[in-house]
């Protein structure tokens, strides 16, 4: 393997410096595939695909946006309507409305925004995608992009969207939202397969 590699080496060397005695054509001075396999090894790997970013939201009768940036907060907003911790943004959410997020202890020793605070502020973008739900009135409404939740958040209108009648763990009715842009792409199963996964956790 080593003496391939140096005359392989010899005859690009030679080649480059226009020597008389090889006449041989390009073609044959190129590197045989044995020799250009070290180059591709030495290639640096592609950086890893970003996480999505997840946010979980509950719009109840009082006008407030709950949201969550866990999966466990959001599971005991749903079934008890409260959680332990909340940190509460009056006015800030879309359409003035007033954000209550549902916040970790561990978000409180570090003094930290949560993940849901992170993720309405805009600063975790959502470069590997984005995941949200919204349950209203009985409803889960699962959204692919994030401006599209904000925009059912601070309106209340879906302009698009496919519907699972019954289809949720309690026999809710599921509404994929969708944009102009994204329906044109056909039913989005990726969102209910991740709404089942989460469940099944």
């Amino acid at each position: 393997m080593t003496s391939i590699r140096y005359g392989a080496l010899f005859a690009v060397v030679a080649l480059a410096a226009g020597c008389a005695t090889d006449p041989a054509p390009a073609t044959k001075a190129a590197p045989p595939a044995a020799a250009a396999a070290p180059a591709s090894a030495a290639a640096p790997a592609a950086a890893p695909a970003s996480a999505p970013v997840e946010l979980y939201v509950v719009l109840p009768d009082t006008g407030r946006i709950h949201a969550f940036g866990d999966t466990k907060n959001y599971f005991d907003f749903l079934a008890h309507g409260e959680v332990a911790l909340t940190r509460t943004q009056i006015g800030a959410g879309p359409g003035g409305k007033t954000l209550v997020f549902g916040i970790t202890g561990d978000d409180v020793k570090a003094n930290r925004p949560s993940r849901g605070e992170q993720v309405m502020s805009g600063g975790l973008p959502a470069t590997g995608g984005f995941y949200g739900e919204v349950f209203k009135d009985g409803r889960f409404y699962l959204f692919g992009d994030f401006k599209d939740m904000k925009d059912y958040m601070a309106f209340g209108e879906v302009p698009y969207s496919y519907t699972n009648v019954g289809a949720g763990p309690k026999g809710e009715t599921i509404v994929m939202v969708m944009n102009k842009d994204s329906y044109a792409k056909g039913r989005p199963d990726g969102r209910m397969a991740r709404f089942a996964q989460l469940r099944a956790k």
